[in-house]
C-alpha cells in the first residue's frame, strides 16, 4: 500500500511541561519517588496535555464490535450469537462497561462494524455493516483491503468524535465472538512465536479446546505467512473489524493529541499493531492492567508497557481500563494538590 493517513506524524509530546511536572514533583511533601508510577503518570500526562497540571475529567469510551469467520472451526466456547446481543446489553445499561461507564460520567458510544447474525437497527448503536462479520481465515484472508479501510477508519473518526467532545482520555473497548483467536493469530505473527506459547482459553474453553485453538492458528499461519510482507497484512488476513478499528483509533489519538488508555489482551494486540504501522503512536499509548490470557504479557513485554492492575481479568469490553481511570484521576490529583515543602512550611531533606 502507498502512504496512508495512519503513517502520518503523531503529535509531539510537550517536553516543557514534562521538565516542569518533573520539578513539581521534586517539591511536594513527599520522598521524591515514593508516590512510585503515580509520579510517572502524572509526569507523562503532562506532556501528553501541554500542562503542568494534567486533568482526567472529560471521558470517552467506545467499543467495537464484530464477528469472526474462523468461528467456525470451534474455536469458542459461546455462539456468534451473543456478540448482537451484547450490543443490546451495551446500549441497555446492563454490561460490564456500561456500569463502569457511568460511574465514572464517561461518554459511552458502540459502534457495530457487522455481525454474524442480522440485527435489526437498535438505538443507541453506530451501525457500520462493514461485512457479516470476516471470512474464516483458515480459507483465506479475514477481511479484503476496502473492509480493512473502512474499519480503521471507525476507529479515526471515533477518536475525531471524541476530540470534537473535549475528551481528555480515549478507551477502546472490543466485543466479537471468537477474536481471542484472531488477537493470538496476529500477535503470533508479529512476535514470530508459535501458536501454542500464546494461546488461551478465551471465554472460557477447556484444555483440549485450546490444543485445538492453537493447531487452527498454526494453520492459519502457515497459510498466510509466505503473502505477509507488511504489518498492515497481518491485519487484512489474520485481525477482525474490531481489532482494525482498535488499532486505527489508537493511531489517531497519537495523530490529535489525545491519551489512549488501552485495555486488555485484544486492545493490546491492537495496540501493537498500530506501533509496527506508526512507531510514534507509542507515546501516547498508556496501558491498564495485565490480563488473564497467556499471551498479553508477552505483548505487553514487546510494547515495553507497565501496566497499572494485575487483577485476573479477562473480560474485554474496555473494563479494565475503566477500572483504571480513577488511578490515572488519583495521580493527577496528588500532583496537582499535594503542598510544596515550601507552601506546608515544611523542611525539605538536605542536599
Amino acid at each position: 500500500m502507498s502512504l496512508q493517513w495512519w503513517q502520518q506524524a503523531c503529535q509531539p509530546l510537550d517536553l516543557v511541561a514534562r521538565k516542569k511536572a518533573q520539578a513539581r514533583q521534586l517539591e511536594l511533601t513527599k520522598p521524591a519517588g515514593s508516590l512510585g508510577q503515580l509520579e510517572q503518570l502524572a509526569i507523562r500526562l503532562a506532556a501528553m496535555q501541554g500542562s503542568q497540571r494534567p486533568r482526567i475529567e472529560q471521558l470517552w469510551i467506545s467499543i467495537f464490535a464484530g464477528d469472526h469467520g474462523v468461528v467456525a472451526e470451534g474455536v469458542s466456547a459461546f455462539p456468534q450469537a451473543v456478540t448482537g446481543q451484547m450490543l443490546r446489553n451495551f446500549v441497555g445499561g446492563g454490561a460490564a462497561i456500561s456500569v463502569l461507564a457511568k460511574q465514572l460520567g464517561a461518554t459511552l458510544e458502540v459502534i457495530d462494524l457487522g455481525t454474524a447474525v442480522p440485527l435489526q437497527p437498535l438505538r443507541g448503536v453506530h451501525h457500520l455493516h462493514v461485512g457479516a462479520g470476516t471470512q474464516n481465515f483458515l480459507q483465506g484472508p479475514a477481511m479484503t483491503v476496502a473492509q480493512l479501510l473502512i474499519a480503521l477508519e471507525a476507529g479515526q473518526a471515533s477518536v475525531q468524535r471524541a476530540r470534537e467532545a473535549g475528551s481528555q482520555l480515549f478507551i477502546g473497548g472490543e466485543m466479537g465472538i471468537g477474536n481471542t483467536t484472531a488477537a493470538t493469530a496476529m500477535a503470533c505473527m508479529l512476535l514470530e512465536c508459535p501458536a501454542q506459547e500464546l494461546v488461551g482459553p478465551g471465554t472460557g474453553l477447556d484444555s483440549a479446546g485450546v490444543a485445538h485453538k492453537a493447531e487452527v492458528i498454526e494453520a492459519a499461519l502457515e497459510l498466510h505467512r509466505p503473502a505477509i510482507s507488511e504489518p498492515i497484512e497481518i491485519l487484512q488476513r489474520l485481525g477482525g473489524f474490531e481489532i482494525a478499528a482498535l488499532s486505527g483509533a489508537y493511531l489517531a489519538c497519537a495523530q490529535q493529541g489525545i491519551t489512549a488508555l488501552v485495555d486488555g489482551y485484544i486492545c493490546s494486540v491492537a495496540a501493537l499493531l498500530a506501533v509496527q504501522l506508526n512507531p510514534a503512536c507509542r507515546d501516547w499509548l498508556l496501558f491498564a492492567h495485565t490480563g488473564a490470557e497467556p499471551g498479553h504479557q508477552r505483548v505487553l513485554k514487546a510494547l515495553q508497557a507497565e501496566p497499572l492492575l494485575d487483577l485476573g481479568l479477562r473480560l474485554g469490553e474496555g473494563s479494565g481500563a475503566a477500572l483504571a481511570v480513577p488511578l490515572l484521576q488519583l495521580a493527577c490529583s496528588l500532583h496537582n494538590d499535594m503542598a510544596t515543602f515550601a507552601e506546608a512550611a515544611v523542611a525539605e531533606r538536605p542536599a
